[in-house]
């Protein structure tokens, strides 16, 4: 869904956005008075692609025991809907779209978003799809942040909120750890000062590397003993 240069998303930047493209999927049937609406929130790494299979990796998506005839989300009994955040690279505008004002792409002269950016912009797409009401928001981690944003800023569209492995705000050790992952990712030669668009390249170890600090954020002390504890393998 594209919104043109009359419908700018007003960002808590100062900065309007315009034009710019949502990209979403769905499952179910939405009933006749659009009472059966949840919306997905997806994680930082996440897409659209909820009970999808992803068409760059052919895999499935991320949330197939979750979202699906029979499974806790229902597609028999609800219409999901499932948002590509704003700045994301799955079809909704990002870094890596081409900025009309220059024509070239956006990349560190994208504007900085926020949840209650984020937030903003699926509220746009539910009022084009002529949805008030939702049923249930549910989403995790950065979806989780969503999901809280949600039930604060639009209390009256709400009727439930589910929100998953996650935090009003981040917390200093957080913080620090994300400044570890952009410090990684800055340091492959291939980042070319964040213009690696430009350059056909891609910042992919430095990335891998962005990855690896931030997993051990996600995991509990017992699931990082499973997954790094001190067991000889195959010995």
């Amino acid at each position: 869904m594209t919104f043109g240069p009359d419908e700018p998303l007003a960002l808590d930047s100062g900065v309007n956005l315009s034009p710019f493209t949502i990209a979403y999927e769905t499952y179910g049937t939405l009933n006749a008075d659009k009472s059966n609406v949840v919306l997905i929130c997806h994680a930082l790494t996440g897409d659209q692609y909820a009970a999808s299979t992803h068409p760059l990796s052919g895999k499935p998506g991320w949330w197939p025991h979750m979202v699906g005839p029979g499974c806790p989300i229902d597609t028999n009994r609800f219409f999901v809907i499932c948002q590509n955040v704003i700045g994301g690279c799955m079809g909704t505008t990002g870094p890596r779209d081409i900025d009309p004002a220059t024509g070239r792409p956006y990349g560190l002269s994208f504007p900085v978003i926020t949840v209650g950016d984020m937030v903003r912009a699926q509220a746009m797409l539910l009022d084009r799809l002529g949805i008030h009401d939702l049923f249930c928001v549910i989403g995790g981690s950065m979806g989780g942040m969503q999901v809280l944003q949600w039930a604060a800023a639009y209390p009256e569209r709400v009727f439930a909120a589910i929100p998953i492995a996650t935090a009003a705000r981040h917390s200093a050790q957080n913080i620090a750890f994300h400044e570890v992952g952009r410090q990684a990712i800055m340091a492959d030669p291939e980042w070319k000062q964040g213009a690696y668009l430009s350059h056909g390249t891609n910042p992919a170890k430095g990335l891998a590397v962005a990855r690896m600090a931030a997993h051990i954020t996600y995991l509990s002390e017992p699931a990082l003993h499973r997954k790094f504890g001190r067991n000889l393998q195959d010995r």
